[in-house]
């Protein structure tokens, strides 16, 4: 799934486009512009740190000429180098939710190095695989993962730069503290510091829900406009015209207002709607993510800071937020847009939110690493729906992937976006290939979530969820996520994740994991004829397994590794 808040590509007040080329932007480039055109607005908030855009843009100056000092920067140029090859020096982002995330991205792009995301949840071993895997030669870290770093990988010819978090632990030999590293460097390195091209590279490091993480590469130029909200044509004049408010420059709050980013920057959603939201000249507000998910916190902060567009993913997010409006009272007057993506959000919790907040709007956005923001379904109280519709360049594909459907056609293809698309994964030429293959003379991505028009002609379409995680069952076909959204709506069901499992009989069966509220009881086979109530009785769960936590990773997506685990010891519902 997409970015929460990645709705459209263009604006809808965006000026009318000029005659002639489109525009190609790094993302230095473009947050330039947006700085001259207020420089004193407010950029970051988190916690009790407010800086302005101004601020922002000296300090990732600063963070760049650092980068560079120490040799990092763009090696090769993308003319040189095949689309699965990156040219540049990446740097590890081994951080939770703080401005110098951003800072650390920012600055990176600055020196034409190219940051990547490392999950601050992984064991040693896993971060020892990913720095390398994409060749990491420099970790900006907190310091309370120093220990960890340490243990995953020789850190010997590495650039360290360690942010002081508070923890009182010590930062490791030979790192460099993170502003110690601005304050150190002349305004003739800064000075020096060189042109980012719209061909230097956005990284961003994705497991999805089933595998070990993938290195997607974009080209800069191509990110902004396929995810983080920019569009065709965008010259300095009409980005700097999005930005500006009545009175000029410089006012406390943008045209775009005030955007939470809920969940993790180590998650390219979260990446998404911040470089989103920035691209207009939001103020966005961060919460610290090393700590439990807090929903009483969370909603406090979207009201002290009148938050009005937030980004969650998914019922891991939806559930205790409105659980905590349901036991609470909270002033949400500013907030006129909830986005969800990342992870399936519930019909019956949409519903509940829209009740709790009748003047919200909730856009479930669709897409994926490898498409960036491909379809958007919107829902107001009284006007619900799980369609989607697409945006510029997406598309459904056969399902033999040699066409394109046209809306009047009823087969159950692939989604697929056209145009604006990745270069590839890093250092991997078949999935490259595979993923973004050549159709119709297009180089397209495929990013394997099956989906069908609607019949009514609208174009609208059906997400009918990952290829991957179909179970076929004595024949048929049943796409989990369909089973998981029935089951859900169980007034005694908190979360719910269904998978395959081998079966003599019908080669696979469905089976559901599910987690009961406090006190309540279900059979297996209550599970399974409430389920059937609402889907085919094939595709109701044959066994069940109650558990005390449904595993969900930090981001809040399913950990589908963990759940064909579990269900190996799940009980027949019959």
């Amino acid at each position: 799934m997409t970015a929460p808040g990645q709705t459209r590509t263009t604006p809808a007040d965006a000026p009318a486009a000029p005659p002639g080329p489109s525009t190609d932007w790094s993302l230095p480039a473009l947050l330039d512009v947006i700085t001259d055109a207020a420089p004193d607005r407010t950029m970051l908030v988190w916690e009790d740190v407010r800086r302005t855009y101004a601020e922002v843009r000296d300090r990732t100056r600063r963070l760049g000429a650092f980068l560079r000092g120490r040799g990092l920067g763009a090696h090769q140029e993308r003319a040189e180098l095949e689309r699965w090859e990156c040219g540049q020096s990446p740097v590890a982002i081994l951080l939770s939710n703080c401005p110098e995330y951003l800072e650390a991205m920012i600055g990176a792009y600055r020196a034409r190095a190219v940051p990547f995301n490392v999950n601050h949840h992984y064991n040693a071993d896993e971060v020892g695989a990913l720095l390398a895997a994409v060749g990491a030669e420099a970790v900006v870290y907190h310091r309370r993962l120093g220990p960890l770093l340490a243990a995953a990988t020789s850190l010997e010819g590495r650039v360290l730069l360690d942010v002081d978090d508070g923890s009182g632990v010590a930062p490791l030999t030979g790192s460099t503290p993170y502003e110690q590293a601005l304050a150190g460097v002349s305004d003739a390195e800064v000075d020096a510091l060189p042109t980012a091209s719209p061909d230097d590279l956005y990284l961003v490091c994705t497991g999805g829900t089933t595998g070990k993480p993938k290195g997607v590469l974009w080209r800069q130029g191509d990110v902004y406009v396929a995810a983080m909200g920019g569009f065709e044509g965008a010259t300095a004049d009409r980005i700097a015209a999005l930005v500006a408010v009545p009175g000029g420059p410089g006012g406390p709050r943008s045209r775009g207002g005030v955007w939470f980013a809920v969940p993790p920057l180590m998650h390219g959603a979260a990446q998404w709607t911040a470089f989103a939201g920035l691209a207009l000249g939001v103020t966005l507000v961060l919460h610290d993510d090393k700590t439990p998910f807090d929903a009483g916190a969370i909603l406090a902060l979207a009201a002290r800071e009148g938050v009005t567009m937030m980004t969650i993913v998914g019922d891991a997010y939806a559930r205790p937020l409105v659980e905590e409006l349901q036991a609470r009272s909270h002033d949400l007057a500013a907030l006129t847009s909830l986005s969800t993506g990342g992870a399936t959000t519930s019909a019956a919790l949409k519903h509940a939110f829209l009740e709790l907040v009748p003047h919200l709007t909730i856009v479930d956005g669709y897409g994926a690493s490898e498409t960036g923001g491909m379809a958007f379904g919107a829902s107001t109280r009284g006007s619900e729906t799980r369609q989607f519709t697409l945006g510029p360049g997406g598309a459904v594909l056969s399902a033999d992937r040699s066409r394109f459907l046209g809306t009047d056609e009823a087969e159950i293809g692939w989604t697929a976006r056209t145009g604006r698309v990745p270069l590839g994964y890093l250092d991997d030429e078949d999935r490259t290939v595979q993923t973004f293959p050549i159709v119709d003379g297009r180089r397209i991505t495929v990013p394997g979530d099956r989906a069908r028009y609607e019949a009514d002609g609208s174009g609208r379409i059906v997400m009918l969820g990952r290829d991957s995680m179909v179970v076929n069952t004595g024949g048929e076909k049943v796409f989990v996520e369909e089973v998981e959204e029935a089951l859900r709506r169980h007034p005694d069901v908190l979360d719910a994740l269904v998978v395959g499992r081998p079966s003599e009989r019908f080669g696979q069966e469905v089976v559901a994991l599910v987690q009961l509220r406090p006190g309540a009881a279900l059979s297996p086979a209550e599970v399974r004829e409430y389920a059937a109530r609402s889907v085919a009785r094939f595709k109701a769960p044959r066994a069940v397994l109650v558990c005390e936590t449904i595993g969900r990773h930090a981001t809040g997506k399913a950990d589908y590794t963990w759940a064909r685990k579990a269900a190996l010891d799940a009980v027949p519902a019959t």
